[in-house]
């Protein structure tokens, strides 16, 4: 047995080494994600410094949606941008966007949609003389340099891109080296002929989803196709053929192995490559003159300078129009953007790289890091070894930051540091064995090194990974617009504005519930729905949703007061926003909701459904706020009166419902007091079928408030009918709702 332990202490530390370089070497892929966030923060620490070069992004933004239209614009349009754009000295416009479909507003496209008429037919023959605009399109950019955009697709289609360039392959075949695709959405044939160039916007993210690296080129079957960064170049020095060198090239050192691709030679530029055709991207913090808002090229102010000799995108800032990537800089980086830094630092031959050697170096200090700590561990112990190690690692972050801020290589310094750290645990783990002590010492400290409380959670019941949840007594907050569908009409021709209103009623309503404690579920249209005491407990849950109903309705009139100043302002109708409250307090069930495959953290069980049916009845009773038996007893602070004893629909079993008229405050005021009296005299009277005293008690109900007018007239109408038509002599006065 002593012999045993001898050993393990050489034995572990060396498995724990080779277990790391086996990772590093054979596995790359599991410590990627932590290799990227390290190159992630270095480029955050000192991003590349923006230079000024002749490189800009034409932005439709919302300005310029403003001016000239809204999206799509008409293609004579377009021509009209193109042809003003090189009129003023542009080198090359390239798109990032493809024309895919036939311009809907061409005269003949337009003819087809117009209604059937001798005034029409007898235009219609004049209409089809009039150019087409794709066409009209199509000679503009005939007459100019411009590059079109393609997406590929993993789905194989008809027409494949035309291909505008050669390939000329230097050593071995890149292809199996590529990043393949079977399909494209391509542009109209006539526009797609005209391009001086067509290349792929495609931009391939790694697995979360930050777009650090850019692909040169892509393969469709068998055929080789750039990117657009790479094919906007060529178009711009007017290079006809892409030289790509691979492992076994003249003067590429690859010693007989087949490790993909070196680099890419497009015109005068040589770009180096990764195996796979990629380039790394060195950002730049996001840089506001990159940008031409695309409605000053056709102001006849618009100086020419801005964009002679200049290498130009179109693309889009303006919402709903933007294609949004994420960057280690810039979370909602534009498409374009993306493409602009590669092509700056092509200009610039300036690239980020991960040398072919940097793996050998990281291997190399593991190995030596590795051996130093096994043979210092036995002779020195686990707290100078523990210095050493601390070292160590510090002088290999700092090694990879000085590679990186002086030559811009990203070399790792994170498989060095943990081999260091797993070595230094093993041999540090078998030394404290020795005694009960020390083993009681290590447990201790390792469970509050490797166990947070989640973590231990979880490790202790791994069920919890699984769908489902725990039961809890929770409040459930539903609210929705009255009257939505006029609101919506005021609209029809505007659903961009009906959008921004929704989003006006959406944000401070969800401002209020967040600062009370709740939690947001989920929007439907303009529906809310919330929920208390879930993930974070709360014990004064009920109370809180009150809180949060109290302040929706308050801050619901200063939206309406700016919508009617808008409306006044706008000279249109004044359609104030009215909305419902349901809110319940019961059991349900917590947490992960949904499939296999996709789940969403939510609620599930009668008690939310019962608040969304208590929303629906406000409008019923002519109230803000309606609430169940539960939430009001959890609460019974607030003022609050009861309304009915109602069995809503799609359930037998009949409830008690409230109405909300204030906090404690009011409770306390003698006038709601009296109001509260009244009203359960009136209830009372009303089930035990004294139609007189409930009557009675209704009227001094309507004298103390008459904001409860509707409600008022509910319980009038139903004595009326019942005077005239008596329920069983067993009625309990449940109300059965028969509507939502």
């Amino acid at each position: 047995m002593s012999l045993i332990k001898k050993w393990l202490y050489l034995i572990v530390p060396v498995f724990m080494l080779g277990f790391t370089l086996v990772v590093q070497t054979q596995f790359p892929q599991i410590v990627e994600p932590v290799q990227l966030q390290v190159f992630d923060t270095y480029q955050r620490l000192k991003p590349r410094e923006y230079t000024p070069l002749p490189v800009k992004i034409i932005d439709i933004d919302e300005e310029s949606l403003a001016r000239l239209g809204q999206w799509p614009w008409p293609r004579t349009q377009i021509g009209d941008l193109i042809y003003q754009l090189f009129a003023d000295g542009a080198a090359v416009l390239a798109f990032d966007g493809v024309f895919a479909e036939p311009d809907r507003t061409s005269p003949a496209n337009v003819l087809e949609v117009w209604p059937q008429s001798a005034e029409i037919d007898a235009l219609r023959e004049r209409i089809l003389e009039l150019p087409d605009h794709d066409q009209v399109l199509a000679d503009v950019i005939a007459q100019t340099n411009v590059v079109l955009g393609v997406v590929l697709t993993q789905r194989p289609t008809e027409r494949l891109p035309v291909i505008k360039f050669g390939i000329a392959e230097a050593g071995d075949d890149p292809r199996p080296f590529l990043q393949s695709f079977q399909g494209a959405v391509t542009n109209l044939p006539n526009i797609e002929a005209a391009a001086a160039g067509v290349g792929s916007f495609n931009l391939v993210p790694d697995h979360d989803n930050i777009i650090r690296r850019v692909h040169l080129l892509y393969r469709v079957g068998e055929q080789i196709f750039p990117t657009l960064g790479p094919e906007i170049l060529r178009a711009a020095q007017g290079a006809s053929t892409y030289i790509i060198k691979s492992s076994g090239a003249n003067l590429e050192s690859a010693f007989g192995a087949h490790t993909g691709l070196n680099n890419v030679k497009i015109g005068q530029f040589e770009v180096p490559t990764d195996a796979l055709g990629r380039v790394w991207l060195h950002y730049t913090e996001p840089e506001p003159s990159r940008f031409i808002p695309a409605w000053r090229v056709l102001d006849p102010a618009f100086d020419p300078a801005d964009v002679e000799g200049h290498i130009l995108i179109l693309g889009a800032s303006a919402q709903g129009l933007r294609d949004i990537r994420a960057t280690p800089l810039n979370p909602i980086a534009a498409g374009a953007e993306i493409h602009v830094s590669l092509i700056e630092q092509i200009l610039l031959g300036h690239y980020l790289l991960r040398p072919d050697w940097a793996v050998g170096a990281e291997v190399v200090y593991l190995l030596v890091l590795g051996i130093v700590l096994i043979v210092m561990l036995r002779r020195v112990g686990a707290v100078w070894c523990a210095g050493l190690g601390l070292v160590a690692i510090a002088l290999a972050v700092t090694a990879s930051w000085q590679a990186y801020a002086e030559y811009r290589w990203l070399v790792d310094p994170v498989v060095p540091s943990a081999a260091a750290l797993l070595i230094y645990l093993a041999s540090s783990l078998i030394n404290f064995i020795q005694s009960e002590t020390e083993r009681r010492q290590v447990r201790s400290a390792f469970s509050q090194y490797l166990s947070p409380a989640l973590v231990e959670q979880l490790a202790n019941d791994p069920s919890r990974l699984r769908l489902g949840g725990e039961t809890k007594q929770m409040t459930f907050l539903f609210c929705d617009i009255r009257g939505f569908t006029p609101i919506a009409e005021q609209f029809k021709h505007n659903p961009q504005g009906l959008t921004r209103l929704v989003n006006r009623f959406l944000t401070p309503m969800t401002d209020l519930i967040m600062a009370r404690r709740g939690t947001i579920d989920k929007y439907m249209g303009d529906c809310i729905m919330a929920f208390w005491n879930a993930p974070l407990d709360d014990q004064g849950h009920a109370g809180h949703a009150l809180e949060a109903a109290l302040a929706m309705i308050e801050d619901l009139k200063t939206l309406n007061a700016e919508l009617r100043e808008e409306a006044d302002r706008e000279d249109r109708p004044f359609i104030p926003i009215d909305i419902g409250i349901g809110v319940n307090t019961g059991e349900c069930v917590v947490g992960n909701m949904g499939s296999q495959q996709r789940f969403d953290y939510s609620v599930l069980g009668d008690a939310v459904n019962l608040a969304a049916r208590l929303e629906g009845q406000s409008k019923t009773y002519g109230v803000d706020i309606v609430l169940g038996e539960d939430t009001q007893q959890e609460s019974s602070e607030f003022a609050t009166i009861e309304l009915d004893l109602i069995a809503v629909k799609g359930k037998s079993q009949a409830v008690r419902v409230f109405t909300l008229l204030g906090d404690a405050a009011r409770t306390d005021d003698p006038e709601f007091q009296e109001l509260r009296r009244y009203t359960a005299e009136m209830l009372a009277a009303y089930r035990r079928q004294d139609w007189d005293g409930a009557r009675q008690s209704l009227g001094r109900c309507r004298t103390l408030d008459g904001k409860l007018a509707d409600l008022w007239c509910l319980y009038e109408e139903r004595i009326a009918i019942y005077e005239a038509d008596p329920p069983a002599p067993d009625w309990d006065g449940v109300f059965v709702a028969t509507a939502k």
